[in-house]
């Protein structure tokens, strides 16, 4: 998800700061949080340019908030991502970018998105939007990676946040379906990230990163990717027990969730890089089709 777009060597300055903000990251960050808006309103709800004003200005403030986050995780992460394959690519390890000009242009694309939240929005997405910048620029990124093999686990709760941040832009309020999506991401997150790390291990360790193949080994996060999987699909049926959600969503929640399992027990049986690998990419097209199910089952009722 976090792979960079062009070598900075080949790009343009404003490419190599784009480059910080993780743009797929932040572009599945954004669809999630976009999703919770559409899902707090009904069908009628569309037709006010309230809703409107609110959506495009709350994707706006949440996206720049988001790339400052990752500008931050880029600036802390710096010689970690020098040695590791996937990252070391990156404008910081390759010091086409300064530490100084990385911290300036995150401040200011985060403190341009939180005003616009504060302004155009309503204040309690933008302090919901900071308390995730701080709990991943911050708590996760600078206190728990390095720390402790439950980092992906812990910190996990940022990285759920989006939809509740769409959803209190369009309602100025936090309900228990918003909840509800924070949850199901919260219990992919694990499955996700710990496929990434099985077949990244030997990175990992070189850079000192605790992440759980590191400390704990291969077999045991297998099992953990698996257990977590199993959490993960009772979560996702939860929307059709409390009526969010309906057969539309059940269907493909099954389904998603069936193949996402078979992948999490074949880790288990059979384990190659290559399938922890095409695991780590179903696990995001996994979570988008799912909230975009999600969306056609709000507005196409069965």
């Amino acid at each position: 998800m976090s792979a960079t777009l062009l070598s900075p060597s080949n790009a343009s300055r404003p490419q190599q700061f784009l480059q910080l903000t993780k743009p797929r990251v932040v572009s599945l960050i954004v669809f999630t949080a976009v999703i919770g808006m559409f899902l707090a309103v009904p069908a009628e709800g569309l037709s006010s340019p309230h809703f409107w004003a609110a959506a495009l200005f709350a994707t706006l403030g949440i996206a720049l908030v988001a790339g400052a986050a990752a500008a931050v995780n880029c600036l802390v992460e710096q010689k970690i991502d020098a040695v590791m394959a996937r990252t070391r690519a990156r404008p910081l390890p390759m010091g086409t970018i300064t530490s100084q000009e990385t911290l300036l242009f995150s401040g200011t694309v985060g403190g341009v998105g939180l005003t616009l939240l504060y302004l155009l929005v309503n204040p309690l997405t933008m302090w919901l939007t900071l308390a995730t910048f701080v709990g991943y620029a911050v708590v996760y990124t600078i206190l728990l990676k390095p720390l402790t093999p439950q980092n992906i686990v812990i910190g996990g709760a940022s990285g759920a946040m989006p939809p509740v941040l769409g959803w209190a832009a369009v309602t100025g309020t936090i309900s228990h379906d918003a909840l509800l999506l924070f949850l199901i991401i919260f219990a992919w997150t694990p499955p996700h990230f710990w496929a990434l790390a099985l077949y990244r291990k030997n990175e990992y360790a070189r850079a000192g990163v605790p992440m759980l193949p590191v400390t704990h080994g291969d077999r045991f996060t297998r099992l953990h990717v698996l257990f977590y999987t199993v959490v993960l699909v009772a979560v996702t049926l939860l929307p059709f027990c409390t009526r969010m959600s309906g057969m539309i969503y059940l269907a493909a929640a099954a389904g998603l969730g069936g193949w996402f399992l078979i992948y999490a027990v074949r880790i288990c049986v059979a384990y190659s890089d290559e399938l922890a690998q095409r695991t780590f990419r179903y696990s995001i097209l996994y979570l988008s089709l799912l909230f975009a199910a999600l969306l056609a089952d709000h507005y196409l009722p069965l």
